[in-house]
């Protein structure tokens, strides 16, 4: 492999923003101090003027395969990944077949470690009947269990009572929930339906998937996970009713029920399903702007752990259907620090925790090995930012498979300049090497 210096950089990590020299030396962080000599054979990358985050962990993707191939790949996905700077991704169950035998796990393992450019693990599957494969699972290579809670996208709802007490009291893994409340969903969508039954204004989504339908789910698992102290996270919190569930002033590493919440929810609010319908029609949905506020808030007094994409992509025509055709979902994964970066340009948040919540706190929650700090001995995952070179997105520069995003024609205030996958420069100044892949994410569990 290629050994780099990294000279004067500005490394955001761990609580601090430090001017250093960083080497990298077989895929990993050989040394970080004040000036650093380069050995023979090393490539120097001047970083003047550039910060160096620790690459995003997102533990939160929806890559589509295999089964829904015409929506996305996992190499086509990755690859908008790395260019994002989020190094490694944690893929759901939902494809087609959904992931619920160890057998169907394993060919997604497979196939991601033939083409994908960022680093990878996929979450094993929960339905109403498979227990037995789920407790094959094997915590040292897998990141977690997956239960949805509430139906969204695919046919993986589990509503069976006693499936999922058994699930709660079986499982030593992490579990990680999508929580929305089945019988109020449905009961509104009959309702909305007698009101616009061949089509509806976008905007009803959020009263569709309430406030009530996401609060009675989520502290439902609080309270399956606190009676059988089960590990708990509970995915993309979407209101400001459900932070209450959730415990600040203690470290992620020592909570037992941890909360994500997704950039989308941080972005977005429901004024802008007058603009843009549709492509922001998401479960749980994007919902009045107190919410926002709510969750911002929440990030710094430390209810919400965090920050995530959902990364959901869907063709454009799929999204174009009338509402009640048209499937949730929406793709972020190319952007989430660029808008974080905005954001503490706004004041909502600080660079330090930004690393915090993309790499830092998802490392310690999933207890992934190695990686989501800028520590010497670690792999080298490193997302480089230029924080003064705007980026207007635009179809030209969409990497997503899908070929569209909720956030064309807006300018971003600054870049993604390198990505560092596992010490391998992966992408660079819009270009990328494809030479190697990345490498499956391992646990110390």
């Amino acid at each position: 492999m290629t050994n780099y210096v990294l000279k004067n950089a500005q490394i955001v990590n761990e609580g601090q923003i430090i001017a250093s020299d960083l080497r990298i030396e077989n895929g990993r962080i050989a040394k970080i101090a004040a000036d650093i000599n380069p050995a023979p054979g090393d490539v120097v990358v001047d970083l003047s003027g550039k910060h160096v985050f620790p690459g995003m962990i997102d533990d939160q993707v929806h890559f589509r395969e295999p089964g829904l191939t015409h929506k996305a790949t996992i190499a086509s996905e990755a690859r908008a990944a790395v260019a994002g700077g989020v190094t490694s991704f944690m893929e759901m169950p939902n494809t087609v077949p959904n992931a619920l035998t160890q057998e169907l796990l394993a060919d997604k393992y497979a196939i991601a470690a033939a083409g994908s450019l960022a680093n990878y693990s996929f979450f094993m599957g929960a339905g109403n009947d498979n227990l037995e494969e789920v407790l094959k699972t094997n915590p040292r290579d897998v990141c977690g269990i997956k239960i949805f809670m509430g139906s969204s996208t695919g046919n993986m709802l589990v509503d069976n009572t006693q499936t999922l007490e058994k699930l709660f009291s079986s499982c030593e893994m992490l579990i990680a929930t999508h929580c929305e409340d089945e019988p109020t969903v449905r009961a509104r969508t009959e309702l909305f339906k007698e009101k616009y039954p061949e089509d509806a204004p976008a905007y009803i989504h959020p009263l569709v998937r309430n406030e009530e339908a996401c609060y009675l789910s989520s502290s439902m698992a609080v309270d399956l996970a606190k009676k059988n102290n089960t590990r708990l996270h509970i995915l993309h919190i979407s209101t400001e009713e459900e932070l209450a569930l959730f415990e600040t002033g203690k470290a992620v590493k020592d909570k037992k029920i941890t909360a994500e919440v997704c950039v989308h929810h941080l972005w977005f609010d429901a004024a802008q399903y007058d603009t843009l319908g549709n492509q922001i029609k998401c479960n749980p949905a994007i919902k009045d702007a107190r919410h926002k506020t709510a969750l911002r808030k929440a990030l710094v007094t430390g209810e919400l752990d965090i920050i995530a994409t959902d990364h959901a992509p869907h063709t454009w025509e799929e999204k174009s259907q009338g509402f009640w055709k048209a499937p949730s979902g929406l793709p972020l994964v190319q952007h989430p620090l660029l808008l974080m970066i905005d954001l503490a340009k706004e004041g909502h948040i600080s660079l330090e925790l930004i690393a915090e919540k993309t790499a830092h706190a998802v490392a310690d929650c999933f207890q992934i090995e190695e990686r989501g700090y800028i520590r010497e001995g670690y792999w080298a995952d490193l997302a480089i930012v230029d924080l003064h070179k705007p980026y207007t997105v635009s179809k030209e520069n969409i990497l997503y498979q899908c070929g569209w995003s909720p956030l064309e024609g807006h300018t971003l205030s600054a870049s993604v300049v390198h990505t560092f996958v596992s010490g391998h420069l992966a992408y660079s100044q819009g270009s990328f090497d494809e030479s190697r892949t990345g490498k499956r994410l391992l646990f110390n569990r």
